[in-house]
Formats: structure tokens, C-alpha cells, sequence
């Protein structure tokens, strides 16, 4: 068993990413990886144009990349197991640009000093869209490309109905499913999760707070444990039929051994269920 990769750590995801990428596409482009990890660490530390760092503590980048290292894992899963259509070096490389810039909606401008980035959960996805539009203009991507991150970072929307994306073809589609699919799988099963619950109460609460909608769906908990306790209903109920369904079951190139093994991310995840169903129980 190799130990965990740290994902308080970008050099170490982004040693994971390359290895990944040149097992698959050993002619890929060598520098590929670290300059998008370049890319993505100055827009979440301050360092790109106006914006500030990130500060939204829930949607940080650790979560981004928890979520990268996820979705590089099952590409790398899908491709080793020989899954038709065989994903393309471009459209890896288009699915790891939109994982990586997927939160980047949570950014704020530098003239923006109300509240933290969370204030925009509810628009984040569209955010996210539009900064990555505009960064990966910057850098040179055309048209198509930039569609197809948008379309993919489209796919991590909570009520998003992948029937109204309109996916430019169906590889498109399968990288933002595995998008979608490692955004979930990723923070569900840190080790933090957990713990980390009350920090997305707050996110919400602060969210709700600044919506111009009279009722919004984030202030529907009462409290960081009415949220916990509605978790492990979460997972059940919304998020694993969405991965087996919407999400064209890709979370099974997980599973170790391919096909039928156990798979991680899933034991890891129903472990943290089981610890919230206990804690709950214990303060009854």
C-alpha cells in the first residue's frame, strides 16, 4: 500500500498529475502539469491580477486539490482498463484544467472586502466558468477548449442537469462526469471531512446571508450539527445514485482490483457516515 499523497500539499498532487499524465501520454507535453499548477497556485494565493487569495475556509485549495487528485486517479483507472472511447491527451488535459479552476468562483476581487468568498456558493459554478474563460483566453486557448472547461466545471453544479450542458462531443461529457464525479468523491472521503462540516455550515450560513433570494436551499439547516446529522442522508439519498447515474458510474475505475474490487474513496467515505451516525448517537 503506498501512503497517502498530501493534499495540504500541491507539489506533492502535482507529482501525482505528471506521473499520471506521462504514464498515459508518454509524448505528452513535459511541462504541461507544472504550468498549469503554476497557473492555478498564484490565482489561489493573490498572486493573479486583482483578486485576493482564497478565503473561503470550507473551498479552499486543499479541496481543489482533493478533487485533482481524485479525478487524475480515475482517468488514470479508466485508461488502464481499456474504456472506450480512450480519453485523449487533450481532453486530459482540459479536465485537469477545469478540476483545478472548477472552486475558482470562490476567488474575490481585491476591491471586494465584504464578507469571504463563500458569499457566492450559490453562484460559484457560473463564476468559475466565467474567470476560467477569461484565464484561459490569457493563455492562449481558442474557443472550443474553453468550452469545453466550461461545460465540464458546468457539471459540478448541485442541481445541475447534464442534459441541458451542451457537451461539444461524448468525451467532453465522460471528463466532466469524471470531474463531477472526483469533486464529490474527494472531499467526501478526506479524513478532515468530517470534522471540516462545521466550517461548510458556516460557508452556507454565510451564503444565505448575503442571497437576494427571500428562501434560499443553503439556509435550510439550522445548525452545523443539523447539517451533520443530515449528512449520511446526503450520501445516500443524493450523492451515490448521482454518481451511479448522472455520473455514468466512473467512480467504479476506482475499485482495486478493476472491476469488482472495494473501492476506497467509497470505504473511506461510508466510514465517515458511520462516524457521524455514532457521534449522533451518542448525544441522543
Amino acid at each position: 500500500m503506498r501512503p497517502p499523497v498530501a493534499t495540504k500539499d500541491p507539489t506533492a498532487v502535482e507529482v501525482e498529475v505528471q506521473a499520471a499524465y506521462l504514464s498515459m501520454f508518454p509524448r505528452g507535453d513535459l511541462l504541461f502539469v507544472p504550468r498549469v499548477f503554476g497557473w492555478v497556485l498564484e490565482c489561489f494565493t493573490g498572486n493573479y491580477r486583482d483578486y485576493q487569495a482564497v478565503d473561503a475556509r470550507y473551498h479552499d485549495l486543499e479541496h481543489t486539490l482533493q478533487g485533482t487528485l481524485c479525478m487524475t486517479q480515475l482517468l488514470l483507472a479508466r485508461h488502464r482498463a481499456q474504456a472506450t472511447p480512450r480519453l485523449t491527451n487533450s481532453y486530459f488535459e482540459l479536465g485537469i484544467l477545469a478540476i483545478l479552476l472548477h472552486d475558482s468562483g470562490y476567488l474575490k476581487k481585491r476591491n471586494d472586502q465584504q464578507g469571504t468568498g463563500a458569499k457566492y456558493t450559490a453562484t460559484h459554478v457560473l463564476r468559475s466558468a466565467e474567470f476560467a474563460a477569461d484565464l484561459l483566453a490569457e493563455k492562449g486557448y481558442d474557443e472550443r477548449q474553453i468550452k469545453a472547461v466550461q461545460n465540464m466545471i458546468c457539471c459540478t453544479g448541485i442541481n445541475a442537469s447534464l442534459d441541458s450542458i451542451p457537451f461539444q462531443n461524448e468525451l467532453e461529457k465522460i471528463t466532466g462526469c469524471a470531474l463531477a464525479t472526483a469533486d464529490l468523491l474527494g472531499q467526501m472521503a478526506a479524513g478532515d471531512y468530517v470534522d471540516k462540516l462545521p466550517i461548510l455550515y458556516e460557508e452556507f450560513a454565510e451564503a444565505a446571508q448575503f442571497s437576494t433570494e427571500g428562501s434560499h436551499i443553503l439556509a435550510t439547516f439550522a445548525s452545523a450539527e443539523d447539517l451533520m446529522r443530515k449528512t449520511p442522508v446526503f450520501w445516500n439519498d443524493y450523492v451515490f445514485p448521482r454518481l451511479e447515474h448522472d455520473f455514468l458510474a466512473l467512480h467504479r475505475f476506482l475499485n482495486v482490483p478493476y472491476p469488482s474490487g472495494p473501492n476506497p474513496y467509497v470505504r473511506q467515505i461510508e466510514a465517515n457516515m458511520k462516524r457521524i451516525k455514532q457521534s449522533a448517537a451518542a448525544k441522543a
